[in-house]
Protein backbone atom coordinates (compact mmCIF):
# COMPACT_ATOMS: atom_id res chain seq x y z
CA UNK A 1 0.00 0.00 0.00
CA UNK A 2 2.65 2.50 0.99
CA UNK A 3 4.49 2.48 -2.33
CA UNK A 4 1.33 3.39 -4.19
CA UNK A 5 -0.01 6.84 -4.88
CA UNK A 6 -3.06 7.77 -2.81
CA UNK A 7 -4.80 10.56 -0.94
CA UNK A 8 -6.03 10.74 2.63
CA UNK A 9 -9.04 12.98 3.19
CA UNK A 10 -10.18 13.62 6.76
CA UNK A 11 -13.62 15.15 6.48
CA UNK A 12 -15.82 17.19 8.78
CA UNK A 13 -13.65 17.52 11.87
CA UNK A 14 -16.32 18.28 14.44
CA UNK A 15 -16.60 20.28 17.66
CA UNK A 16 -14.81 23.40 16.43
CA UNK A 17 -15.81 26.99 15.73
CA UNK A 18 -16.53 26.17 12.09
CA UNK A 19 -15.48 23.19 10.04
CA UNK A 20 -12.16 21.67 9.02
CA UNK A 21 -10.90 18.98 6.68
CA UNK A 22 -7.38 17.63 6.24
CA UNK A 23 -6.12 16.45 2.83
CA UNK A 24 -2.86 14.54 2.51
CA UNK A 25 -1.39 13.39 -0.81
CA UNK A 26 1.13 10.55 -0.91
CA UNK A 27 3.27 9.66 -3.92
CA UNK A 28 5.65 6.71 -4.02
CA UNK A 29 5.43 6.33 -0.25
CA UNK A 30 6.24 9.99 0.47
CA UNK A 31 3.93 12.71 1.76
CA UNK A 32 3.73 15.18 -1.09
CA UNK A 33 1.19 17.73 0.14
CA UNK A 34 -0.74 18.52 3.34
CA UNK A 35 -3.66 20.94 3.50
CA UNK A 36 -5.58 21.79 6.65
CA UNK A 37 -8.75 23.43 5.33
CA UNK A 38 -10.63 25.35 7.98
CA UNK A 39 -14.01 26.66 6.87
CA UNK A 40 -15.25 28.97 9.58
CA UNK A 41 -18.85 29.94 10.00
CA UNK A 42 -18.58 33.69 9.70
CA UNK A 43 -19.72 35.13 13.01
CA UNK A 44 -18.58 38.74 12.47
CA UNK A 45 -17.57 39.52 16.06
CA UNK A 46 -14.96 42.07 14.95
CA UNK A 47 -17.72 43.85 13.07
CA UNK A 48 -20.42 43.29 15.69
CA UNK A 49 -18.49 45.25 18.33
CA UNK A 50 -18.11 48.35 16.16
CA UNK A 51 -20.23 51.19 17.45
CA UNK A 52 -20.64 49.54 20.84
CA UNK A 53 -19.49 51.24 24.08
CA UNK A 54 -15.99 50.05 24.91
CA UNK A 55 -16.88 49.63 28.58
CA UNK A 56 -19.56 47.04 27.74
CA UNK A 57 -18.05 45.12 24.84
CA UNK A 58 -16.38 42.45 27.02
CA UNK A 59 -19.72 40.70 27.44
CA UNK A 60 -20.15 40.57 23.66
CA UNK A 61 -16.76 39.03 22.90
CA UNK A 62 -17.25 36.62 25.79
CA UNK A 63 -19.71 34.88 23.46
CA UNK A 64 -16.96 34.05 20.96
CA UNK A 65 -16.30 30.82 22.84
CA UNK A 66 -18.24 29.08 25.58
CA UNK A 67 -15.19 27.11 26.70
CA UNK A 68 -12.86 30.12 26.87
CA UNK A 69 -15.40 32.89 27.50
CA UNK A 70 -13.50 33.99 30.61
CA UNK A 71 -10.30 34.35 28.59
CA UNK A 72 -11.96 36.57 25.97
CA UNK A 73 -13.74 38.59 28.64
CA UNK A 74 -10.49 39.18 30.56
CA UNK A 75 -8.44 40.06 27.47
CA UNK A 76 -11.07 42.57 26.39
CA UNK A 77 -11.31 44.19 29.83
CA UNK A 78 -7.52 44.52 29.95
CA UNK A 79 -7.56 46.15 26.50
CA UNK A 80 -10.24 48.70 27.41
CA UNK A 81 -8.39 49.56 30.62
CA UNK A 82 -5.30 50.14 28.50
CA UNK A 83 -7.32 52.54 26.35
CA UNK A 84 -8.43 54.51 29.42
CA UNK A 85 -5.08 54.33 31.20
CA UNK A 86 -6.66 52.59 34.18
CA UNK A 87 -4.56 50.52 36.60
CA UNK A 88 -6.68 47.83 38.31
CA UNK A 89 -6.55 47.49 42.08
CA UNK A 90 -4.62 44.76 43.87
CA UNK A 91 -7.88 43.03 44.77
CA UNK A 92 -9.10 43.16 41.16
CA UNK A 93 -5.88 41.55 39.93
CA UNK A 94 -6.11 38.86 42.61
CA UNK A 95 -9.66 38.04 41.54
CA UNK A 96 -8.65 37.95 37.86
CA UNK A 97 -5.92 35.47 38.67
CA UNK A 98 -8.39 33.30 40.59
CA UNK A 99 -10.91 33.45 37.75
CA UNK A 100 -8.28 32.38 35.21
CA UNK A 101 -7.05 29.59 37.49
CA UNK A 102 -10.61 28.28 37.70
CA UNK A 103 -10.91 28.46 33.91
CA UNK A 104 -7.70 26.52 33.33
CA UNK A 105 -8.51 23.83 35.89
CA UNK A 106 -11.88 23.28 34.25
CA UNK A 107 -10.72 23.57 30.65
CA UNK A 108 -7.58 21.43 30.95
CA UNK A 109 -9.47 18.77 32.93
CA UNK A 110 -12.13 18.50 30.23
CA UNK A 111 -9.57 18.21 27.44
CA UNK A 112 -7.07 15.92 29.13
CA UNK A 113 -9.20 13.63 31.23
CA UNK A 114 -12.20 13.21 28.95
CA UNK A 115 -10.77 13.51 25.42
CA UNK A 116 -7.07 12.57 25.61
CA UNK A 117 -7.14 9.97 28.38
CA UNK A 118 -8.88 7.31 26.24
CA UNK A 119 -5.91 7.39 23.82
CA UNK A 120 -3.58 6.41 26.66
CA UNK A 121 -5.78 3.46 27.59
CA UNK A 122 -6.38 2.28 24.03
CA UNK A 123 -10.04 3.31 24.13
CA UNK A 124 -12.12 5.14 21.57
CA UNK A 125 -14.06 7.11 24.18
CA UNK A 126 -14.29 7.76 27.89
CA UNK A 127 -17.60 5.89 27.64
CA UNK A 128 -15.62 2.72 26.91
CA UNK A 129 -14.08 2.72 30.38
CA UNK A 130 -15.80 -0.31 31.94
CA UNK A 131 -17.86 -0.07 35.10
CA UNK A 132 -16.40 -3.35 36.33
CA UNK A 133 -12.83 -2.03 36.21
CA UNK A 134 -12.52 -0.22 39.50
CA UNK A 135 -9.39 1.75 38.50
CA UNK A 136 -10.62 3.05 35.14
CA UNK A 137 -14.10 3.69 36.54
CA UNK A 138 -12.60 5.63 39.43
CA UNK A 139 -10.49 7.71 37.02
CA UNK A 140 -13.64 8.93 35.30
CA UNK A 141 -15.10 10.07 38.64
CA UNK A 142 -11.84 11.80 39.57
CA UNK A 143 -11.77 13.55 36.22
CA UNK A 144 -15.26 14.92 36.72
CA UNK A 145 -14.43 15.96 40.29
CA UNK A 146 -11.39 18.00 39.19
CA UNK A 147 -13.37 19.68 36.42
CA UNK A 148 -16.21 20.43 38.85
CA UNK A 149 -13.78 22.10 41.26
CA UNK A 150 -12.58 24.45 38.52
CA UNK A 151 -16.19 25.26 37.71
CA UNK A 152 -16.99 26.08 41.32
CA UNK A 153 -14.00 28.40 41.65
CA UNK A 154 -15.08 30.26 38.51
CA UNK A 155 -18.67 30.52 39.73
CA UNK A 156 -17.74 31.88 43.16
CA UNK A 157 -15.34 34.45 41.72
CA UNK A 158 -17.05 35.38 38.46
CA UNK A 159 -20.73 34.65 39.09
CA UNK A 160 -20.86 31.97 36.39
CA UNK A 161 -18.34 29.55 34.89
CA UNK A 162 -19.33 30.73 31.41
CA UNK A 163 -19.93 34.39 30.47
CA UNK A 164 -19.13 35.58 34.00
CA UNK A 165 -21.14 38.71 34.92
CA UNK A 166 -19.09 40.03 37.86
CA UNK A 167 -15.83 41.18 36.14
CA UNK A 168 -16.13 44.60 34.50
CA UNK A 169 -13.81 47.28 33.18
CA UNK A 170 -12.00 48.66 36.21
CA UNK A 171 -12.98 46.05 38.76
CA UNK A 172 -15.72 43.76 40.04
CA UNK A 173 -19.41 44.56 40.40
CA UNK A 174 -19.68 41.95 43.15
CA UNK A 175 -16.73 40.49 45.01
CA UNK A 176 -16.84 36.96 46.45
CA UNK A 177 -17.30 36.36 50.15
CA UNK A 178 -14.13 35.28 51.90
CA UNK A 179 -15.94 32.44 53.64
CA UNK A 180 -17.23 31.12 50.29
CA UNK A 181 -13.71 30.93 48.91
CA UNK A 182 -12.23 29.42 52.07
CA UNK A 183 -14.93 26.76 52.08
CA UNK A 184 -13.66 25.64 48.69
CA UNK A 185 -10.10 24.94 49.92
CA UNK A 186 -10.77 21.32 51.07
CA UNK A 187 -12.24 20.53 47.67
CA UNK A 188 -9.26 22.15 45.93
CA UNK A 189 -6.89 20.02 48.01
CA UNK A 190 -8.77 16.85 47.10
CA UNK A 191 -8.74 17.85 43.44
CA UNK A 192 -4.98 18.41 43.74
CA UNK A 193 -4.46 14.81 44.88
CA UNK A 194 -6.44 13.56 41.89
CA UNK A 195 -4.65 15.91 39.50
CA UNK A 196 -1.27 14.65 40.73
CA UNK A 197 -2.20 11.12 39.68
CA UNK A 198 -3.17 12.32 36.22
CA UNK A 199 0.21 14.07 35.89
CA UNK A 200 1.92 10.71 36.34
CA UNK A 201 -0.36 9.10 33.77
CA UNK A 202 0.52 11.70 31.14
CA UNK A 203 4.19 11.59 32.12
CA UNK A 204 4.23 7.84 31.46
CA UNK A 205 2.67 8.35 28.02
CA UNK A 206 5.09 7.30 25.26
CA UNK A 207 3.57 9.34 22.41
CA UNK A 208 6.25 11.36 20.68
CA UNK A 209 6.77 13.80 17.80
CA UNK A 210 9.92 15.87 18.25
CA UNK A 211 10.97 18.95 16.36
CA UNK A 212 13.89 20.72 18.06
CA UNK A 213 13.59 23.68 15.68
CA UNK A 214 10.15 24.73 16.91
CA UNK A 215 9.84 28.25 18.31
CA UNK A 216 7.55 28.74 21.30
CA UNK A 217 5.95 32.06 22.29
CA UNK A 218 4.24 32.92 25.60
CA UNK A 219 3.77 35.68 28.14
CA UNK A 220 6.66 35.77 30.60
CA UNK A 221 5.95 36.29 34.29
CA UNK A 222 7.33 35.50 37.73
CA UNK A 223 4.37 33.51 39.08
CA UNK A 224 3.31 31.26 36.18
CA UNK A 225 0.02 33.08 35.89
CA UNK A 226 -1.90 33.90 32.73
CA UNK A 227 -1.28 37.65 32.85
CA UNK A 228 1.88 39.52 31.99
CA UNK A 229 3.45 42.49 30.21
CA UNK A 230 6.06 40.94 27.93
CA UNK A 231 6.14 38.10 25.46
CA UNK A 232 9.17 35.88 25.22
CA UNK A 233 10.44 33.34 22.74
CA UNK A 234 12.49 30.20 23.18
CA UNK A 235 14.82 31.93 20.70
CA UNK A 236 16.07 33.91 23.73
CA UNK A 237 14.45 37.31 23.24
CA UNK A 238 11.50 39.20 24.72
CA UNK A 239 9.28 42.03 23.53
CA UNK A 240 6.67 44.24 25.23
CA UNK A 241 3.19 42.86 24.62
CA UNK A 242 2.33 46.03 22.70
CA UNK A 243 4.82 44.98 20.01
CA UNK A 244 3.33 41.52 19.51
CA UNK A 245 1.32 42.39 16.42
CA UNK A 246 4.32 44.06 14.75
CA UNK A 247 6.07 40.68 14.81
CA UNK A 248 3.07 38.85 13.41
CA UNK A 249 2.63 38.17 9.72
CA UNK A 250 -0.77 37.02 8.54
CA UNK A 251 -0.57 34.12 6.11
CA UNK A 252 -3.43 33.78 3.67
CA UNK A 253 -4.00 30.06 3.11
CA UNK A 254 -5.70 29.74 -0.30
CA UNK A 255 -7.52 26.49 0.48
CA UNK A 256 -8.67 27.58 3.95
CA UNK A 257 -10.92 30.38 5.13
CA UNK A 258 -8.85 30.83 8.30
CA UNK A 259 -5.69 32.91 8.41
CA UNK A 260 -2.46 31.43 9.69
CA UNK A 261 0.35 33.36 11.33
CA UNK A 262 4.12 33.61 11.30
CA UNK A 263 6.05 35.24 14.15
CA UNK A 264 9.23 37.04 13.10
CA UNK A 265 9.07 35.28 9.76
CA UNK A 266 8.37 31.67 10.71
CA UNK A 267 5.68 29.42 12.18
CA UNK A 268 5.54 29.05 15.94
CA UNK A 269 3.64 27.35 18.75
CA UNK A 270 1.62 28.80 21.61
CA UNK A 271 -0.02 27.00 24.51
CA UNK A 272 0.85 25.09 27.67
CA UNK A 273 4.06 23.62 26.24
CA UNK A 274 5.26 27.10 25.30
CA UNK A 275 4.42 28.38 28.78
CA UNK A 276 6.23 25.48 30.43
CA UNK A 277 9.30 25.88 28.23
CA UNK A 278 9.51 29.58 29.09
CA UNK A 279 8.07 29.82 32.62
CA UNK A 280 8.56 26.41 34.21
CA UNK A 281 10.88 27.77 36.87
CA UNK A 282 8.25 30.26 38.05
CA UNK A 283 5.67 27.66 39.06
CA UNK A 284 4.43 27.57 42.64
CA UNK A 285 7.13 26.26 45.00
CA UNK A 286 4.91 23.40 46.18
CA UNK A 287 4.13 22.41 42.59
CA UNK A 288 7.82 22.35 41.70
CA UNK A 289 8.64 20.32 44.80
CA UNK A 290 5.96 17.68 44.34
CA UNK A 291 6.30 17.40 40.55
CA UNK A 292 10.06 17.81 40.25
CA UNK A 293 10.49 14.40 38.62
CA UNK A 294 7.94 15.15 35.90
CA UNK A 295 9.15 18.67 35.19
CA UNK A 296 12.64 17.48 34.27
CA UNK A 297 11.48 16.78 30.73
CA UNK A 298 11.09 20.52 30.11
CA UNK A 299 12.05 22.39 28.05
CA UNK A 300 10.73 19.90 25.51
CA UNK A 301 10.23 19.85 21.75
CA UNK A 302 7.83 16.88 21.86
CA UNK A 303 4.40 18.31 21.01
CA UNK A 304 2.70 15.53 23.00
CA UNK A 305 4.28 17.05 26.11
CA UNK A 306 1.74 19.85 25.66
CA UNK A 307 -0.68 17.51 27.41
CA UNK A 308 1.78 16.84 30.23
CA UNK A 309 2.30 20.59 30.58
CA UNK A 310 -1.46 21.07 30.87
CA UNK A 311 -1.67 18.36 33.54
CA UNK A 312 1.07 20.10 35.55
CA UNK A 313 -0.64 23.47 35.06
CA UNK A 314 -3.76 22.14 36.78
CA UNK A 315 -1.75 21.39 39.93
CA UNK A 316 -0.07 24.80 39.75
CA UNK A 317 -3.45 26.53 39.34
CA UNK A 318 -4.74 24.76 42.44
CA UNK A 319 -1.66 25.69 44.49
CA UNK A 320 -1.81 29.31 43.36
CA UNK A 321 -5.55 29.49 43.99
CA UNK A 322 -5.23 28.15 47.54
CA UNK A 323 -2.47 30.66 48.28
CA UNK A 324 -4.51 33.60 46.95
CA UNK A 325 -7.67 32.52 48.77
CA UNK A 326 -5.79 32.36 52.07
CA UNK A 327 -4.48 35.92 51.63
CA UNK A 328 -7.73 37.33 50.23
CA UNK A 329 -9.39 40.04 52.31
CA UNK A 330 -12.80 40.98 51.02
CA UNK A 331 -13.13 44.70 50.28
CA UNK A 332 -16.04 46.51 48.61
CA UNK A 333 -15.12 47.53 45.09
CA UNK A 334 -15.41 51.24 44.41
CA UNK A 335 -16.61 52.27 40.95
CA UNK A 336 -13.46 53.06 38.95
CA UNK A 337 -12.84 56.62 37.85
CA UNK A 338 -12.14 56.32 34.13
CA UNK A 339 -10.76 59.14 32.05
CA UNK A 340 -13.00 60.96 29.61
CA UNK A 341 -13.18 59.10 26.30
CA UNK A 342 -10.69 60.19 23.71
CA UNK A 343 -9.79 58.84 20.30
CA UNK A 344 -7.43 56.12 21.47
CA UNK A 345 -6.40 52.49 21.07
CA UNK A 346 -5.36 49.74 23.45
CA UNK A 347 -3.71 46.35 23.58
CA UNK A 348 -4.55 43.37 25.75
CA UNK A 349 -2.64 40.07 25.81
CA UNK A 350 -3.33 37.16 28.13
CA UNK A 351 -2.65 33.43 28.13
CA UNK A 352 -5.85 31.53 27.33
CA UNK A 353 -5.83 27.77 28.02
CA UNK A 354 -4.76 27.12 24.43
CA UNK A 355 -2.17 29.88 24.21
CA UNK A 356 -1.58 33.58 23.70
CA UNK A 357 -4.74 35.61 23.08
CA UNK A 358 -4.24 39.09 21.59
CA UNK A 359 -6.75 41.97 21.53
CA UNK A 360 -6.33 45.31 19.76
CA UNK A 361 -9.21 47.81 20.01
CA UNK A 362 -9.69 51.42 18.91
CA UNK A 363 -12.33 53.85 20.19
CA UNK A 364 -13.64 57.21 19.03
CA UNK A 365 -14.18 60.45 20.95
CA UNK A 366 -17.35 59.18 22.62
CA UNK A 367 -15.86 55.86 23.73
CA UNK A 368 -17.32 53.57 21.06
CA UNK A 369 -15.38 50.84 19.29
CA UNK A 370 -14.23 51.70 15.77
CA UNK A 371 -11.82 48.79 15.17
CA UNK A 372 -11.15 45.34 16.57
CA UNK A 373 -8.40 42.84 15.82
CA UNK A 374 -8.37 39.53 17.69
CA UNK A 375 -5.63 36.91 17.29
CA UNK A 376 -6.78 33.52 18.56
CA UNK A 377 -4.41 30.76 19.78
CA UNK A 378 -5.72 28.06 17.45
CA UNK A 379 -5.12 30.28 14.40
CA UNK A 380 -1.53 30.82 15.55
CA UNK A 381 -0.96 27.05 15.80
CA UNK A 382 -2.70 26.21 12.54
CA UNK A 383 0.38 26.10 10.30
CA UNK A 384 2.33 23.88 12.70
CA UNK A 385 -0.65 21.52 13.08
CA UNK A 386 -0.71 21.16 9.31
CA UNK A 387 3.03 20.58 8.99
CA UNK A 388 3.22 18.08 11.80
CA UNK A 389 0.22 16.18 10.46
CA UNK A 390 2.32 15.48 7.38
CA UNK A 391 5.27 14.45 9.53
CA UNK A 392 3.24 12.01 11.58
CA UNK A 393 1.76 10.44 8.43
CA UNK A 394 5.22 10.07 6.91
CA UNK A 395 6.47 8.37 10.07
CA UNK A 396 3.54 5.94 9.89
CA UNK A 397 4.22 5.20 6.22
CA UNK A 398 7.89 4.55 6.94
CA UNK A 399 6.86 2.06 9.61
CA UNK A 400 4.34 0.35 7.29
CA UNK A 401 1.38 1.18 9.51
CA UNK A 402 -2.15 0.64 8.24
CA UNK A 403 -4.91 3.11 7.47
CA UNK A 404 -6.71 2.87 10.80
CA UNK A 405 -3.50 3.43 12.73
CA UNK A 406 -2.63 6.46 10.57
CA UNK A 407 -6.05 7.96 11.21
CA UNK A 408 -5.70 7.50 14.96
CA UNK A 409 -2.17 8.93 15.00
CA UNK A 410 -3.40 12.11 13.29
CA UNK A 411 -6.26 12.42 15.77
CA UNK A 412 -3.85 12.06 18.68
CA UNK A 413 -1.57 14.75 17.21
CA UNK A 414 -4.42 17.21 16.77
CA UNK A 415 -5.59 16.55 20.32
CA UNK A 416 -2.06 17.21 21.57
CA UNK A 417 -2.30 20.80 20.34
CA UNK A 418 -5.71 21.17 22.03
CA UNK A 419 -7.22 23.40 19.36
CA UNK A 420 -10.94 24.09 19.35
CA UNK A 421 -11.34 21.09 17.04
CA UNK A 422 -10.17 18.70 19.76
CA UNK A 423 -13.45 18.56 21.68
CA UNK A 424 -14.44 15.05 20.61
CA UNK A 425 -12.94 11.63 21.08
CA UNK A 426 -13.61 10.38 17.56
CA UNK A 427 -13.91 13.27 15.14
CA UNK A 428 -12.18 12.26 11.91
CA UNK A 429 -13.54 10.36 8.94
CA UNK A 430 -10.99 9.23 6.38
CA UNK A 431 -11.62 8.53 2.71
CA UNK A 432 -8.65 6.86 1.06
CA UNK A 433 -8.49 7.76 -2.63
CA UNK A 434 -6.11 5.92 -4.90
CA UNK A 435 -4.27 8.29 -7.23
CA UNK A 436 -3.76 7.44 -10.88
Amino acid sequence: MHKENFEITLENISKIEGHADLDIKVKEGLVEDVRLRITENKRFFTEAVRGKPAKAVHQIVSRICGTCSIAHLTACIETVEDIYGHEPSEQTLLLRHLLLYGLNIRDHAMHLYLFCLPDLFGKDSILDFPDDDSYEHELVHRALDVKSTGNKLSIIVGGRAVHSPFPVVGGWIKVPKKEELKALIPELKKARTDAMEFVKIFYDCQFKLDNPNNEYIALKNDDFSYLGKQLCSTEKYCIPKEQFVSHLEQKVIPYSQALGFHFSGKPYIVGALARMNLNGNSMHAQTRKDLEEYMKVFPSSNIFHNNLAQAIEIVNCIDRAIELIEKYEEKPEKPPVLLKPVKQEGIGVIEAPRGTLYYHLKVDEIGKITYANLVIPTAQNQIMIERNSGRIVQACLDQEKGKEIIQHEIEKLIRAYDPCMSCATHFLKINWKERE
